[in-house]
């Protein structure tokens, strides 16, 4: 059988036509050798859910191949994928149809400073400026509508990384400013120009005074600002008068409708662009919300306060300070209503519609509801101080075993090195022997016993005949699940070190003879957890357990209390003397349906206080850089490790169970 055969007998499962075979194989034969097996696993792959999309693939193939290289046409394979999966076949063929602009993004990107790599950064820098909490996206267009900060996904500017980067943050620092220095207050926006020219000039206007605001508070930031763009010397006296710290944003809409027929001036790399209409609604619908936010909340800590031996002031109230603080950026003070509690009536009303639209969503979550197999849990509610009784709904699924891949055989062959000196160390846990003292007879004598025999002999007492020592090979009552995140997030290189970890792992407890098991976890509302078997305790390291694993894909978010709380449940029912829950995840708790911040941090805090109630040992490992904001709450100072190393995930996490364990 020639090689044309051979390719053709992996295609006609999926293709009936010959002429479509032929053209096909013809793609696939006329590429560089090296690429060939690449491009026919993944025609196979893909002609699993859709033909047509892999055919359309097959045929441009080549020139991605030699346009973008194997990790370039990877990405712009996955990004087709990725609209597939989200809206369909068409999405999907116009993404590779569109191959010439995904080339001239990734040497964009190749060139540029892209946001997913500043966006951490420039978020812990965020916060650490004072105002209303800014969230960060991407968008094409530099703007904010008050409460997000939209970046372009890229910059490319400037030729250094460091350059790029300062625009990045100039970008976000102007429109932090723009909240923060009283663009946007409710008493002025309405004043703002909406046309143009008057626009523009009134935004070139605003940035001067912006830029002196930022120039009075930070000199260091605002000279690396003005640095991308210097002002035009026909503007720097309307620059020299918005410097006045008086100045307000009235001022500049002042002197743009006195300067609007000036000749425009060039636009700073930072300004972005302003959409008053957009942030007002936003403004808005913010105010009615955070001014009855704020009564409620006094009169939550008036309730509270009242019931508490300790006094607090509403100032304290974290909740109430953060609504203050936004309240004055939006008006510049607090209306004499905000300074108000609400009723006892109307905070009762409030609680009552609270908990009577929790009851209607519980009533609706019943076991009827689901199929067979599906497990109701608890979730905490730290707000209210108590469980939302049955409120999430888990189901056990399996993870379809992807025995085509060679994923597995690939990594044995990388890691085989690592693995033989896994194995050699995991093997000496299981020779380990335990020194047993004051034993009647045993190979050596028990220097601290024999001195204490002496002692009581001369004292008058019998001479103890319990003087020797003697070791015994130390028995292991072990039992650990590994709770792996198989969030969307974890895509790409971040989810291949994570199957080889497990691999590796695996592979080194093979002669431990531990009793562990490992499952996926995923969740797209409260409605829908999953759970992912990919190795129960009764099954063995065999064939289907090492398909799962090379299976492992990304699905959704992050719901972590509802998983522990199943997890919990299970190591409970087993009889073993250490009983170990180890999380594999590369970030903070989070899920769509509002299950985020505090709440989803204090649920999963209260799920992992439940494990420890029950005697389970809970760790964490992570490669979140940013988990020291919240795992220390969550495991505590001793339960968690951070690999910064991503690259050394499938290493460390032998290491972390090795220490876990002996």
């Amino acid at each position: 059988m020639n090689q044309q055969d051979r390719l053709r007998a992996r295609l006609e499962p999926y293709y009936s036509s010959e002429l479509t075979l032929a053209e096909m194989a013809d793609s696939i034969l006329a590429l560089d050798r090296r690429w060939r097996i690449f491009v026919l696993d993944w025609v196979v792959s893909i002609a699993k859910t859709d033909t047509e999309v892999a055919r359309r693939f097959a045929r441009q193939a080549s020139f991605a191949l030699h346009s973008l290289g194997r990790e370039g046409c990877e990405a712009w394979l996955q990004a087709a994928l990725d609209a597939y999966f989200e809206t369909g076949r068409e999405a999907a063929i116009v993404a590779l149809n569109e191959l010439d602009q995904f080339i001239a993004a990734q040497r964009k990107r190749s060139r540029g400073l892209a946001f997913g790599s500043v966006s951490k950064v420039l978020q812990l820098f965020l916060q650490g400026l004072e105002g209303r909490p800014l969230a960060l996206k991407t968008s094409d267009l530099i703007l904010t509508d008050s409460e997000t900060l939209y970046l372009p996904e890229i910059i490319d500017l400037y030729p250094a990384t460091e350059e790029n980067f300062a625009c990045y943050r100039a970008c976000a620092v102007h429109q932090w400013a723009q909240c923060w220095y009283g663009t946007w207050r409710a008493d002025s926006i309405a004043k703002i120009p909406r046309r143009e020219p008057m626009l523009a000039t009134f935004h070139y206007l605003e940035t001067l005074r912006l830029n002196a605001c930022l120039a009075r508070d930070f000199p260091g930031l605002a000279r690396g600002m003005q640095a991308l763009t210097p002002t035009p010397e026909i503007w720097r006296p309307l620059a020299l008068e918005l410097q006045d710290p008086a100045a307000t944003v009235l001022d500049s809409i002042r002197l743009s409708s006195d300067h609007w027929d000036k000749p425009r001036p060039a636009r700073f790399a930072f300004q972005g662009i302003l959409d008053p209409d957009r942030v007002q609604a936003v403004l808005e619908a913010r105010l009615e919300r955070e001014q009855q936010q704020i009564r409620l909340a006094r009169a939550r800590h008036a309730e509270e306060q009242s019931r508490a031996a300790m006094r607090q002031t509403p100032e304290n109230d974290p909740e109430i300070r953060r609504l203050e603080t936004s309240i004055r950026q939006d008006l510049g003070e607090l209306p004499p209503a905000c300074l108000e509690a609400a009723s006892p009536i109307e905070y009762r009303r409030y609680l009552d519609a609270q908990q009577a639209e929790r009851d209607e969503a519980d009533a609706s979550l019943t076991y009827d509801s689901f199929a067979a197999g599906t497990y109701l849990y608890d979730e905490w509610d730290y707000t209210r101080r108590a469980h939302r009784k049955r409120w999430c709904a888990l189901r056990e699924t399996e993870i379809e075993p992807d025995y085509e891949s060679d994923f597995v055989g690939e990594t044995l062959t990388r890691y085989r090195g690592q693995i033989r000196s896994l194995r050699r160390s995991f093997e000496a846990l299981r020779d380990e022997y335990r020194i047993l003292k004051k034993q009647p007879d045993g190979e050596n004598l028990d220097i601290d016993a024999l001195v204490e025999a002496i002692a009581d002999s001369r004292s008058g007492m019998e001479l103890s005949s319990r003087i020797y020592r003697k070791s015994r090979r130390a028995a292991r009552d072990i039992a650990v699940v590994f709770m792996v995140d198989m969030s969307g997030s974890m895509k790409g290189w971040l989810n291949q070190v994570q199957r080889e970890a497990l691999i590796l792992l695996a592979e080194a407890l093979q002669n431990l003879n531990d009793r562990y098991a490992i499952y996926g976890f995923s969740g797209n509302t409260r409605k829908r957890c999953e759970l992912y078997r990919i190795k129960t305790f009764d099954e063995a390291y065999d064939l289907e357990v090492r398909a799962r694993i090379a299976a492992i894909e990304p699905q959704h978010f992050t719901r972590m209390g509802v998983t522990i709380r199943h997890l919990n449940r299970m190591l409970d029912g087993l009889n073993a003397k250490t009983k170990l829950l180890i999380t594999l995840s590369d970030g903070r708790p989070y899920d769509y349906d509002n299950y985020d911040d505090e709440y989803a941090i204090e649920d999963t805090r209260m799920a992992l206080y439940e494990a420890r109630q029950l005697g389970i040992h809970p760790f964490c490992i992570t490669i979140d850089e940013q988990a020291r904001d919240y795992l220390p709450h969550m495991y505590g100072e001793s339960g968690y490790v951070l690999i910064n190393d991503v690259g050394k995930l499938p290493y460390r996490i032998s290491e972390v169970y090795r220490s876990l364990t002996s």
